[in-house]
């Protein structure tokens, strides 16, 4: 495969694997130019026959995935939606701070949302976005009719579960073939099957001018970058711990102002990172919040993307009842 690939050509396999029979939708590539030059880059999907149906679900992707990641999700959902690069990810810019936390990469999705949303969209967000999508409701909650959040709660333990994408990306910033990162991505236990893993990386990944191949997002190169340096990674670290309770106080606080505009609803793989404990907290700060306990891991949209795409679509149905 090279880069001038039609990036929307796996679907029909991707229906085909899932048992989807339905018409494919039309996938566009949106980008938008932010205030400081930065770009901010979407997939929009509309009904073949409707192709300017505008979205109705908005979604965002964890660290370290893009938006196609939710490829099938929204094949299985049926419905007008807008996924959406976080910045440092897929085609979106990197930041040259490297903020990537929730209430850094929220103003940004704000702006995507009101230039390629017509109306309050569910807003679905999955791990770094989901935290994202919470301090999008709480900011603009005039976008935003419901909030999904996916397995993720400002609670998490940062140094749990999470900690093995991070070993997972701390390898080389570069490679030979895209060959090199699928079977990478497999050692890791990540990808699912083979045909997944080279549909996964072909799509977060790109070849550079000198003919290797980089990882579209940011995360990598940091990861990589502390990997190689212990004092900066021990910096880091005491620097993370430090923010920690400060930013999942802010988390919680974007979850409460959430839950006062609008439905919210916490769906949680059984052997995913929120632990059981932690569902029991998300219960105690939000209460008005429906939690929804499924049989997968971590990336819900990737492990079990159909009864995840029946379940927001009944939620969207709920709500426009």
């Amino acid at each position: 495969m090279d880069d001038d690939f039609d990036e929307f050509s796996f679907l029909p396999a991707q229906a085909a694997d899932n048992g989807l029979t339905g018409p494919l939708p039309r996938g566009e590539r949106l980008n938008l130019t932010l205030a400081d030059g930065r770009v901010l880059s979407a997939l929009r999907y509309a009904p073949a026959s409707d192709p300017g149906a505008a979205p109705q679900v908005t979604f965002l992707h964890g660290a370290g995935l893009n938006a196609h990641t939710w490829d099938t999700t929204i094949l299985a959902l049926g419905l007008p939606a807008l996924a959406i690069d976080l910045p440092g990810h897929g085609d979106s810019s990197w930041r040259g701070d490297a903020a990537y936390v929730a209430s850094v990469l929220a103003p940004d999705v704000v702006v995507g949302m009101r230039a390629w949303t017509d109306r309050p969209q569910l807003l679905v967000g999955q791990s770094l976005g989901g935290l994202t999508a919470a301090a999008v409701a709480a900011s603009a909650p005039e976008l935003v009719a419901g909030l999904i959040v996916v397995d993720i709660t400002p609670g998490i333990d940062p140094n749990g579960n999470a900690q093995q994408i991070a070993q997972f990306f701390a390898g080389p910033t570069d490679w030979a073939s895209r060959d090199e990162l699928v079977e990478r991505a497999l050692s890791f236990g990540l990808g699912g099957t083979r045909a997944a893993a080279e549909r996964g990386v072909y799509l977060n990944s790109r070849v550079r001018p000198d003919g290797r191949v980089e990882w579209k997002h940011h995360f990598a190169h940091v990861a990589n970058a502390l990997a190689a340096d212990p004092d900066a990674a021990r910096a880091a670290l005491q620097q993370q711990n430090a923010v920690a309770n400060v930013l999942a106080d802010a988390g919680w606080d974007a979850l409460d102002a959430a839950a006062a505009a609008g439905p919210v609803t916490l769906v949680r793989g059984d052997h995913g990172y929120v632990t059981d404990a932690e569902v029991d907290q998300f219960r105690h700060r939000v209460p008005s919040a429906d939690v929804v306990t499924v049989p997968t891991g971590h990336n819900v949209q990737e492990e079990i993307p159909v009864q995840l795409g029946a379940l927001l679509r009944e939620r969207q149905h709920e709500r426009r009842a």
